[in-house]
């Protein structure tokens, strides 16, 4: 695996009560946002942002919790990284930082990409994890008809998946993010704030996350398609207590894709959310604070 150790020169957008450090995993460095003080729970950001995604629900963190919000691996300040950006290796890198911070269990909380990496950190090492709230992302055991029928939906991949064109398209057009971002939300005019989608715009032109939300894709397509065709692999289980929250208006993961997992799961309950879209953290982020204060109890 070959790593860059370069992490972002730009200045950390302010968060009140955040702090900030890198931990060396894995033959990486990965930045770490954190607040607050209690339990601890571990939250995964999705394409295209980073730890910033979960800025409201930090500004509305109830008292008892110990947030930890890393870049993944490429992404925010995280250094950069050549390989290394599959579903497995992020999971592999959620349980190493979790070593490396000195937390036997957390709760887990993942939106997009960083849920997608949550289930396949639960099924890595179900131990290492209380329970989990998966945010607008469906679980490794979708409906095949329902796969084949929403498949349309990720027509924008097609754009940033393939090696050289998807690094291009992310750091020379900016316009491209920012349209995804704004397509994502059910009301972008009252989801995203001034300097919002600066920010993720900005980040994402970076060298080194414009490569990983490239190889991101594209390793899901070489990795995790034939591996859902096939049915996940290996007989996995789902053994972590899990909420699935998605929005009614997603327009990535809707609610077609999202269903209990009957055989694959021990305890996996789905709930959609009327009006919403596919950025709950930034468009309901007092829905996901309250979702914890229920599933997370301390």
């Amino acid at each position: 695996m070959t790593v860059l150790h370069v992490t972002s020169s730009r200045p950390f957008p302010e968060v009140a009560g955040v702090t900030h450090r890198f931990v060396d995993v894995r033959g990486t460095r990965l930045h770490v946002a954190e607040a607050g003080a209690g339990t601890p729970l571990l939250l995964l950001h999705g394409f295209p942002q980073h730890w910033y995604a979960w800025r409201h629900v930090i500004a509305l963190l109830p008292v008892g919790y110990r947030l930890i919000c890393p870049d993944l691996r490429g992404f925010g300040w995280s250094a950069p990284s050549r390989d290394g950006h599959g579903t497995e290796d992020r999971a592999a890198d959620v349980v190493a930082l979790l070593d490396a911070l000195g937390h036997d269990r957390v709760g887990l909380v993942g939106h997009d990409w960083g849920a997608w990496a949550g289930f396949a950190a639960c099924l890595r090492a179900p131990e290492r994890f209380s329970r989990f709230i998966a945010l607008n992302m469906m679980h490794p055991w979708p409906a095949r008809r329902a796969l084949i029928t929403q498949a349309w939906r990720f027509w924008y991949t097609a754009v940033i998946e393939y090696p050289l064109l998807g690094r291009l398209v992310l750091r020379h057009w900016p316009g491209f993010t920012r349209f995804l971002l704004r397509r994502a939300a059910a009301d972008p005019a009252v989801t995203w704030r001034p300097g919002e989608l600066d920010e993720f715009t900005a980040a994402g032109r970076e060298p080194g996350a414009a490569h990983a939300g490239q190889a991101l894709h594209w390793r899901f397509v070489v990795d995790d398609i034939p591996r859902l065709r096939r049915g996940w692999s290996g007989g996995a289980r789902l053994r972590v207590p899990t909420l699935i929250v998605g929005g009614a208006r997603d327009v990535v993961i809707p609610p077609a894709l999202l269903s209990t997992a009957d055989g694959h799961a021990d305890d996996l309950t789905v709930e959609v959310v009327q009006g919403a879209g596919h950025q709950l953290p930034d468009e309901r982020p007092d829905l996901v604070v309250a979702r914890i204060r229920t599933f997370f109890p301390h």
